[in-house]
């Protein structure tokens, strides 16, 4: 077991614990929110814009929302997901969120110890996940009033530390430390362990032949064995300390930014090609990569691609950038952005432009249409233009490869395709997430895990919430797993 978090919860080294969560980012951290006894309450007489939905808040006026029907709640609902919890709360905690209005959250936090669950929450770094590892400086593509978990306002908790958010967006540091100050302020640092690289996480059958046993008096099923390896949080010395744990319920929550999506073309192992923003900033920092030195590939036509560009010309490092669409392509995702909130995305939307356009920019350099073909120990990259297909070799100082990344499953059998909506194909967040109830978020083929987030296709913060509401409310119709810690 886990050292100091076995004792601290109360539980017997071989007793299964209620509810593991594999993941301590924003969709973990909400979920033992609502898991340590915090429970929202719809206000008293309170009114919704949405005709429909005021009608049935009307019905259940003071009452605790994850005891009521979530499914007849969420009805009717549309919005920017195809969740219909996530929309629920989204429209719960922020009223008037697409009108630009400021209408105050419907909903109250109560905190009932008696309907709490026990739970761990495994981590590989400090709380927050993927925010942890961001570049710092960038700034988030949600407006920063939607990063905020429930019940502690994101302008509130950065006006008190002297700083602004910047066009109504945070920077990922922001962001970051509020995700910290949030478990801290919240008590919930009992239920995390930081360090712990997870390994395995298999089903067990029911009482098994020297598996943990069914406690008395619950509903018989499947267990699940986690095992992993703990170290420091910030990659501290020392040999990592294997553990094994059972649990009755595991929840995904990995996110999709531990495997960066590749080109799978000889070369990309070579010391100058990159997937990592963080590692252009060290070269920047080092003075390996500067304004004199050969140029900087930026491979991708994503937002972090931009973010890499932006970073780059503002360092002075001359920039190519290649993309395989071409600029005017309406799948874009700077068509997506309105530009008086995002003018420096179409600043490099338009940069990208420039080539089709015959305009230029100095120190950049657009390359629609084109892709990689291979890298070269010489610091070579062998360009092919898919229009044309002529190929032309390209000598620079480093390649940053950013075409999205993919969640990392390894610890499942199978990295967990046979659980996907596809299971003949790799899990992705936007094209094949894991087929999940959409109001529990239980995987419909394996009962008692469950995922959240962009594992069950919620992308942005704002949204993934309404699933941790969704797995809490399932969790605490199961018999036997509420009580004090």
């Amino acid at each position: 077991m886990i050292p100091g978090k076995t004792g601290a919860l109360g539980l017997h080294p071989q007793e299964p614990l209620p509810v593991v969560i594999i993941g301590n980012g924003p969709s973990g951290i909400c979920l033992s929110y609502f898991l340590s006894g915090y429970r929202p309450y719809v206000r008293e007489e309170v009114s919704h814009p949405n005709p429909i939905l005021h009608r049935k808040l009307q019905e259940l006026s003071g009452q605790p929302l994850l005891e009521q029907d979530l499914e007849y709640l969420s009805e009717g609902l549309d919005g920017r997901t195809p969740s219909p919890l996530g929309l629920l709360f989204d429209a719960l905690v922020r009223p008037e969120g697409d009108l630009g209005g400021s209408a105050e959250s419907l909903l109250t936090w109560r905190r009932e110890p008696e309907r709490s669950v026990a739970h761990l929450v495994l981590g590989k770094g400090p709380p927050g996940g993927a925010w942890q590892v961001m570049e710092g400086s960038m700034v988030t593509l949600s407006l920063g009033d939607w990063m905020e978990m429930p019940d502690l306002s994101f302008r509130d908790w950065i006006t008190r530390r002297g700083r602004q958010l910047r066009n109504h967006r945070a920077t990922t540091r922001d962001v970051a430390q509020y995700y910290q100050h949030y478990v801290e302020v919240k008590g919930l640092q009992e239920h995390f362990r930081c360090g712990a690289l997870v390994t395995s996480v298999r089903a067990l059958p029911p009482d098994p032949l020297g598996a943990p046993s069914v406690a008395p008096g619950t509903a018989a099923s499947a267990l699940y064995e986690i095992q992993g390896e703990l170290g420091e949080p910030e990659g501290g010395g020392g040999s990592p300390t294997p553990f094994r744990l059972y649990a009755r319920n595991v929840v995904l929550a990995t996110g999709t930014y531990d495997r960066p999506g590749r080109l799978g073309v000889e070369g990309e192992e070579l010391p100058f090609v990159t997937h990592s923003v963080a590692r252009l900033e060290g070269a920047l920092r080092d003075r390996s990569l500067g304004p004199a030195s050969q140029p900087l590939l930026v491979v991708g036509a994503g937002l972090t691609a931009a973010d890499a560009v932006l970073i780059g010309r503002g360092a002075g490092v001359p920039v190519v950038h290649a993309f395989r669409r071409g600029a005017r392509d309406p799948g874009l995702v700077f068509h997506q952005l309105p530009p008086v909130m995002f003018p420096e995305y179409h600043k490099v939307h338009a940069m990208m432009r420039a080539a089709q356009d015959g305009g230029q920019y100095p120190g950049y350099a657009s390359l629609p249409r084109h892709r990689v073909l291979a890298f070269s120990p010489d610091g070579t990259c062998l360009l092919q233009d898919t229009h044309s297909g002529k190929t032309r070799p390209l000598r620079v100082a480093m390649a940053l490869v950013l075409v999205g990344s993919n969640p990392n499953l390894s610890f499942l059998p199978d990295e967990g395709r046979g659980l996907a909506l596809d299971p003949t194909r790799l899990i992705s967040a936007t094209r094949n997430p894991l087929d999940t109830d959409p109001f529990s978020y239980e995987v419909t083929q394996r009962p008692g895990l469950y995922a959240l987030g962009p594992l069950a296709g919620d992308g942005l913060v704002r949204f993934l919430q309404g699933g941790a509401m969704g797995v809490a409310a399932s969790l605490l119709r199961k018999p036997g797993l509420t009580g004090t810690l």
